[in-house]
């Protein structure tokens, strides 16, 4: 299958627009969202936000992607150089697992380096990632590395155990990533 995800750069927001419109044309698209409260003067609202902003997924052959680029809101598809470069699979299943555990998430700035941990149990389980503390509450962050953005998950510090082995997906050092067209 030659088949593979890409990060499509959108306008901003305009994420949602993208992903119906490369649905109607046949494609399979992944927009990771999560919830925030939002308050106004008489009531409380619960509003959905991407979790990676102006940024799409989708699966196409990057050699027939003329009907990708030509979608209104598309501004480019993310490469290396002019090289579109296709989104770690691994990476994008970690970010699908999270938002669908029902475990609130949010965005977070991306970590190049940090402390490599597996999930051993809960519904987070199997998952690696990179620990965070913060105001003394341990976070698991799962990044992409082509978008350089990750999204954090509280979690409980005893249901991790470290990996003793980093691979290239949980350190990574991205120098030059551009925009390809």
């Amino acid at each position: 299958m030659s088949d593979h995800w890409y990060a499509l750069h959108v306008k901003p927001r305009f994420e949602k627009y993208v992903t119906r419109q490369l649905e109607s044309k046949g494609y399979e698209t992944f927009l990771p969202t999560y919830v925030l409260k939002r308050k106004w003067s008489d009531r409380i609202k619960s509003l959905s936000f991407p979790l990676f902003p102006s940024y799409v997924f989708c699966r196409f052959d990057i050699h027939s992607r003329l009907p990708i680029v030509i979608t209104p809101g598309v501004m480019a598809v993310l490469g290396a150089g002019k090289i579109a470069t296709p989104v770690d699979e691994a990476e994008l299943t970690a970010i699908r697992h999270i938002t669908e555990s029902g475990i609130p998430a949010e965005p977070c700035p991306y970590l190049a380096v940090g402390e490599a941990v597996r999930v051993e149990t809960g519904p987070l389980e199997g998952l690696t990632g990179i620990v965070l503390r913060t105001k003394g509450t341990d976070r698991l962050v799962v990044s992409v590395s082509l978008l350089m953005r990750s999204v954090f998950v509280e979690i409980d510090s005893s249901r991790v155990k470290p990996v003793r082995e980093r691979t290239p997906r949980m350190v990574s050092s991205i120098l030059d990533y551009n925009l390809v067209g």
